[in-house]
């Protein structure tokens, strides 16, 4: 965090627990069993998750998704982005304090790494100002290594969602794979050495148009100024005021006092809330800081609904509806057809007019033969040349489809017609065009 000089104030955060402290630590724990298990599943004998960006295929819970898909990805982009802003708009920045990697690998890594080498808050701001000791360098060589470790092992990790995790963690990966992760790893060593809160504070997106989501009805963290002011004085205690122990503050991740009013930095991570329902119940009295809203704190009720989360669940239920009836009426195999390269057309000795094509499928389905069957509509007397197939489980070939139409019923230079890919439970219709020479041209 900046000081009023425009420098940096380092932020030797203090141990805070308490029930919303306990609760954290229970859905990092859930955030890493997925995060780190997940690359290890797998559904119908693929990876439960894996974008593998080189065949461009999505493997997701027993389901293949290509480049043909891409209006499902729309659909999961918008439907993130809206449930992003519903989210916030009901709770705030909540995501951030319990569900942000950021937040989650400072807390679960690298604040108790620093603690257990470095010792409390107290301890580390007198062993910096002490100079470089032995003692100092050995300890922060010692973090910077665990440090180092655990950038490493997140980076290897979120890699695994794009190579396979049993081909990158035995180092059979290509050469760039290793190199990102080199790269991530890095930026999360710096990250984790140095940047901290200031990602947040000021790269975070998430943080600069949450304002735009939010209204008075919003969750948010907020210090009850009407029960704690004015603070101090010998009868603070007694008067359930604030007794200006400051925890509050030396608690807080991104550094700034809550007691000032709502701030753009604060990720409601409620370590304010422990630290003063802890300080406050040693004297009988409740909290000075809670989750609240605007609206609350000035007397009002508190909404749920309300114009904007309204119109941002209505937008999701749409999302959500579209969605599903595209994946219910989607085709599990991939075809396109394409006029093969060297002649628009051929006129044969028997008086028919040839062309050929290049029909490319692909067996999406990961577990699962199927069974092809090709026929052309759309042109009378044609004859179709195409062999029935068969295509094993993520399978693709390419092949040759020829269609013969006799010279007197080519009557123009183009002639529109429909190439139908049957699978048995599921088909395909391609649209393309049979070229001839026209009426009354002969071989």
């Amino acid at each position: 965090m900046l000081g009023f000089a425009g420098t940096r104030n380092w932020v030797y955060l203090q141990h805070i627990d308490g029930a919303f402290q306990r609760l954290r630590r229970r859905t990092f724990l859930v955030l890493h069993l997925i995060l780190f298990g997940l690359p290890w599943l797998h559904v119908g004998g693929t990876p439960a998750l894996l974008l593998d960006l080189p065949a461009r295929r999505l493997y997701a819970f027993g389901a293949i998704y290509t480049a043909t898909d891409t209006v499902l990805l729309l659909l999961v982009l918008l439907f993130l982005a809206f449930s992003l802003f519903f989210f916030t708009s009901l709770f705030g920045r909540l995501w951030c304090g319990y569900a942000c990697p950021q937040t989650v690998f400072l807390d679960a890594w690298v604040r108790p790494i620093e603690r257990w080498i470095e010792g409390e808050r107290t301890t580390r701001i007198r062993r910096d100002k002490g100079g470089w000791t032995w003692d100092r360098i050995w300890r922060k060589a010692a973090k910077w290594s665990l440090f180092a470790l655990a950038a490493f092992v997140i980076s290897m990790t979120f890699a695994s969602y794009f190579t396979p995790a049993n081909v990158l963690w035995t180092g059979q990966a290509s050469a760039v794979s290793y190199g990102l992760v080199a790269f991530f790893a890095g930026a999360w060593f710096l990250d984790f050495t140095w940047f901290r809160e200031q990602f947040c504070n000021y790269l975070c997106p998430y943080a600069r148009f949450q304002s735009a989501m939010t209204d008075d009805n919003t969750l948010i963290i907020a210090y009850d100024p009407a029960r704690g002011d004015p603070r101090g004085g010998k009868t603070a205690k007694l008067e359930g005021r604030c007794i200006e122990c400051s925890k509050c503050v030396t608690g807080c991740p991104q550094g700034i006092d809550i007691r000032n009013g709502f701030q753009l930095e604060c990720i409601t991570c409620a370590r304010c809330i422990d630290a003063c329902t802890d300080v406050m119940g040693r004297f009988g009295h409740e909290s000075l800081i809670q989750y609240t809203s605007l609206a609350k704190l000035a007397g009002r009720k508190q909404r749920f609904w309300r114009p904007r989360t309204v119109a941002y669940a209505a937008i999701l239920s749409t999302i959500l509806l579209t969605g599903a009836v595209l994946v219910n009426v989607r085709v599990p195999f991939e075809a396109s057809v394409a006029r093969a390269p060297g002649s628009l057309y051929t006129i044969d000795e028997d008086g028919f007019v040839r062309n050929t094509f290049l029909l490319r499928v692909a067996n999406n389905r990961p577990d699962e033969p199927l069974s092809f069957a090709v026929t052309v509509e759309g042109i009378e007397q044609a004859e179709v040349v195409a062999p029935s197939f068969e295509l094993a489980p993520e399978e693709g070939r390419i092949v040759p489809l020829v269609v013969r139409v006799p010279v007197e019923a080519a009557a123009a230079r183009t002639l529109p017609m429909r190439v139908n890919v049957d699978a048995g439970t599921s088909a395909r219709t391609l649209t393309t065009t049979f070229k001839t020479a026209g009426e009354g041209v002969g071989p």
